[in-house]
């Protein structure tokens, strides 16, 4: 059990302080990522900050991978002005989370554009990165940890958790001491998935707190199994020490576990979180009636899928796929791809369905279903990973593949893929001119020009003050659709019908 203590508001004068287990909040990056396709814009964010600041989170996870790309290719925001604003209005500490040697795309980048990246983010005001690598070869990931620390953030490291013959309890144990090594602040285990069930847990868990010695432990992981809510009973017994939630309509489905339902739990097994729960109240209503107002889903308990521990794909990848294969007139043939996702991976040597190598895997899915043969085609990004160039393999591909791709035992290169990367900056300074910003030349390494002209528009006007109340009836007096609207008030929590 964690050590760390805390009176929290339940507690009276004279009582011994509670045990505490300290949320972290995924609602600006994860629950949307997962819920809404990453296209919350900072728009919507900015009326409710300083009530989410007010709800008692640890820290405040507001970046990741797919937030910083949408922000650029689809929501035409600059991220480094978001991320500038929510660190500049939240009080609460922000986290922001990278791919490793990959920042925010699918391609590698050397060390030197890593390195100015966690500076930059330290600049604009994150005060905890989180940094994981897809193949969880921590080699990837010595940069962004040496360079995170030299910015003067605390870095968070995470052990991506699936399901295989190679990805035992002592794998993970073994990575857990590889990031004790590389001096963490912190430790995560994530289940991008949802795969992990509480007997695993309890196996686990232990064994990686115990590893992580006098790191804390923290757990994130997604709901799609609907087994997550009891995993974090488990990691809360196991002595992990902090669990990523979001609040509640951006919580569940494939998101993570809703911020009410884990305080509860911490509460039923004697831990404090420090939750303000009338806050946390506004703060769920104010993104209910965001959803209803933007037509977006919120978040629904999953029924547990035995199928999910075949395939493994996360669910908002299932979306798009299914989406895909509409358009392709070939809706039917989902099963028969996820089936065959489940063989591919095998044959890959089991990596991870976390990007970019989920995607890698469900393109040589359909590739096999369509031409009707087991890897005639073979994607360049598939190949690139049998021959090691995306880092090290947790087991080594198939016969199969690699005869079909054509690879030779002398292909395969097990050094550091940064090795063979030539520094960037150099050549991206001479390219934009002297007036080139660290975020100028970042961007510019990230995106083609013609990504990056509609981040050049003046910058919009937010409203940073608003009630759940208020924005209820902003949405009422835009809708030209109703007849009547009727509001209930319980306690602090509104319902509303029409």
């Amino acid at each position: 059990m964690t050590d760390i203590t805390n009176t929290g508001p339940s507690a009276k004068p004279g009582d011994a302080p509670a045990p505490r287990f300290e949320l972290i909040d995924v609602t600006l990056r994860d629950g949307h990522q997962c819920l809404w396709s990453t296209r919350m814009t900072t728009e919507m964010m900015t009326p409710i900050l300083s009530r989410i600041d007010q709800v008692g989170y640890a820290y405040i996870n507001i970046l990741g991978g797919a937030v910083f790309d949408v922000s650029v290719r689809f929501l035409h925001e600059n991220p480094w002005d978001r991320v500038g604003l929510l660190c500049d209005r939240l009080e609460t500490p922000c986290d922001g989370l990278t791919r490793g040697q990959s920042l925010y795309t699918f391609e590698l980048f050397p060390d030197d554009i890593v390195e100015l990246n966690s500076h930059v983010l330290a600049r604009r005001g994150i005060e905890v990165l989180t940094v994981y690598d897809a193949l969880n070869d921590n080699r990837n990931i010595e940069s962004s940890v040496r360079s995170g620390h030299a910015a003067g953030m605390k870095v968070n490291a995470m052990l991506t958790y699936t399901l295989s013959p190679v990805h035992t309890d002592d794998y993970y144990v073994a990575r857990t001491r590889e990031l004790v090594a590389l001096k963490a602040d912190f430790i995560s285990i994530k289940d991008p998935t949802g795969l992990l069930t509480p007997k695993r847990a309890e196996t686990l868990f232990p064994a990686v707190v115990a590893a992580a010695g006098q790191i804390p432990v923290k757990l994130h992981s997604h709901c799609q199994s609907g087994l997550a809510p009891a995993v974090y009973d488990v990691a809360i017994r196991s002595g992990i020490r902090y669990g990523y939630t979001a609040s509640e309509p951006l919580a569940n489905g494939s998101s993570l576990p809703s911020t009410e339902e884990i305080d509860q739990r911490a509460h039923r097994l004697g831990l404090c979180t420090g939750i303000d729960r009338a806050a946390l109240s506004d703060v769920s209503a104010y993104f209910r009636i965001l959803a209803e107002r933007e037509d977006k889903p919120v978040g629904k308990v999953a029924h547990y899928d035995p199928a999910l521990y075949e395939h493994q794909v996360p669910g908002g990848m299932i979306s798009n796929l299914q989406s895909q294969l509409a358009t392709m007139g070939m809706s039917n043939r989902l099963p028969e791809i996820l089936e065959e996702a489940a063989q591919v991976r095998k044959d890959l040597g089991y990596p991870i369905l976390v990007s970019p190598f989920a995607q890698y895997i469900i393109t040589q899915a359909v590739l096999n279903v369509v031409q009707g043969e087991r890897y005639k085609t073979i994607p360049d990004e598939v190949r690139r990973y049998a021959m090691g160039r995306y880092g090290r393999l947790a087991a080594q591909p198939a016969d199969i593949v690699l005869e079909r791709a054509g690879i030779r035992p002398d292909d395969v290169d097990l050094s550091p893929p940064a090795e063979h990367l030539e520094p960037a900056i150099p050549r991206l300074r001479k390219q934009l001119g002297a007036d080139a910003t660290d975020e100028d030349i970042l961007l510019a390494a990230f995106y083609p020009p013609e990504l990056l002209k509609p981040l050049q528009r003046p910058k919009p006007k937010y409203r940073f003050s608003t009630t759940p109340l208020t924005e209820l009836i902003r949405f009422v007096a835009t809708r030209t659709n109703l007849d009547y609207a009727r509001i209930h008030f319980h306690g602090t929590e509104m319902t509303f019908s029409r």
